[in-house]
């Protein structure tokens, strides 16, 4: 990985272009630079530390831009979601989805989405969907990863959670990716730059080097 920060995406074509217009079609909410750039941190990390796990699957659009960068390194991504929809998911917020709620149960279910999404893509044997709550997964979890993708839930709570439990497993020489960092508070929520970028870079174990929109891509050294 580059040691300088530098703005922008950190490799121009870490995806080919039906990969790309895959993940661009996937339903969820990542711009497509920042998409890139997601893809571009995989594929100048060294994953032969272990894995690459994401927080957050949401319908599978992260997972398209990860999924083809993992394949090409014969390594796999682990995807942990609950998927009953984060907070701003629900019903009278502002990402709500009717589509996404299980009639029967009248709860949220983004699995059967996510599982068509990366069927479609070709990523079934490289994207493996650990459905649970995500600390759950955590006290369970021994691997080291190559590369941490944390976008799941933003309020304080999952936000710090997912930091405090997940972030002891990069492996020295990974990466901590996040997703939805807005210094300016006029611009978004403020738990995922608060409870995870702040805390991370205050740790004095992650070095930033990249920015892209709201992703930020830390190195663990």
């Amino acid at each position: 990985m580059a040691s300088s920060t530098t703005p922008g995406c950190p490799s121009d074509q870490p995806l080919t272009e039906a990969e790309r217009s895959a993940a661009e079609a996937a339903r969820g909410f990542m711009p497509p630079d920042e998409g890139l750039a997601l893809a571009a941190a995989a594929a100048l990390a060294d994953l032969s530390l272990g894995p690459m796990l994401e927080i957050g699957g949401y319908c599978g659009k992260s997972a398209c831009y990860l999924g083809p960068v993992a394949g090409r390194a014969d390594t796999v991504l682990f995807s942990v979601d609950h998927h009953r929809g984060s907070e701003e998911n629900q019903p009278g917020w502002e990402w709500h989805d009717p589509d996404l709620v299980d009639p029967d149960l009248g709860l949220m279910d983004t699995l059967p989405e996510f599982r068509r999404t990366i069927h479609e893509a070709g990523l079934e044997s490289v994207v493996i969907p650990i459905v649970g709550e995500s600390v759950t997964v955590a006290r369970h979890w021994t691997t080291p990863l190559s590369l941490l993708f944390i976008d799941g839930g933003h309020g304080v709570e999952p936000a710090s959670n997912d930091y405090e439990w997940w972030m002891p497993h990069v492996a020295p020489g990974g990466l901590l990716v996040i997703h939805d960092v807005f210094p300016d508070p006029a611009d978004g929520g403020r738990p995922p730059y608060e409870n995870i970028y702040l805390p991370a870079l205050a740790s004095g174990r992650f070095q930033q080097r990249s920015v892209t929109g709201s992703l930020r891509v830390l190195q663990h050294y």
